[in-house]
C-alpha cells in the first residue's frame, strides 16, 4: 500500500481531473492538517511517520463526526451530507479497521501476557492492544471488548 502522502497527492490529481470540488476540498483539508502537524512536530520538511500520519486523518474523521452531530441538532441536512461525503474520502485513506473477531485472539494474547486480571489492568491493556493493532481497532469497540474481559 503507498503512504497517505501518495493517496492525497494521487486522489487531488485525479479530483483536480475529475472536476470534484468535494473530494478535492477534503483531501486539501487533510494535506493541510498533515503540514500543521509536521510544524507542530518540530520540523516543516520531515513527513510524519505513517502511523503519526493515520492519527491526524483520524482526527480529521472525528471532527467532521462531531459537525455531523451539530448539523444534525440544527437541522442542517446539506451539510450533513457535505460532511458524511468528506468522512467517506479520508476514510478511504486508512487500512481496513479489524473486526471483533480478529482482536480478539490478540486480546486474548495480550491479557495472558500482561497477567490482566481485573478492570484496573485496563489501561495497560488498552495502551498494548492499541500499539498491537497499530491503530486499525475501532477505540470504542476495543474499550469494550477489553471491559467485558476483564469484568
Amino acid at each position: 500500500m503507498s503512504s497517505i502522502y501518495d493517496q492525497i497527492t494521487a486522489g487531488m490529481k485525479a479530483a483536480m481531473l475529475g472536476k470534484d470540488a468535494l473530494t478535492l476540498g477534503a483531501l486539501r483539508s487533510v494535506k493541510a492538517a498533515l503540514q500543521n502537524a509536521q510544524v507542530a512536530k518540530g520540523n516543516a520538511r520531515e513527513l510524519l511517520s505513517e502511523n503519526e500520519a493515520q492519527n491526524v486523518v483520524r482526527k480529521q474523521i472525528k471532527q467532521r463526526e462531531d459537525a455531523i452531530a451539530m448539523y444534525q441538532q440544527a437541522a442542517r441536512p446539506e451539510l450533513v451530507e457535505k460532511e458524511q461525503a468528506e468522512m467517506r474520502v479520508l476514510a478511504a485513506l486508512l487500512p481496513a479497521e479489524m473486526t471483533e473477531a480478529e482482536i480478539l485472539p490478540v486480546l486474548d494474547a495480550v491479557i495472558a501476557e500482561l497477567g490482566a486480571t481485573s478492570k484496573k489492568d485496563m489501561g495497560r491493556v488498552m495502551k498494548e492492544m492499541q500499539a498491537r493493532t497499530g491503530g486499525r481497532a475501532p477505540g470504542k469497540l476495543l474499550s469494550a471488548l477489553v471491559g467485558a474481559r476483564l469484568a
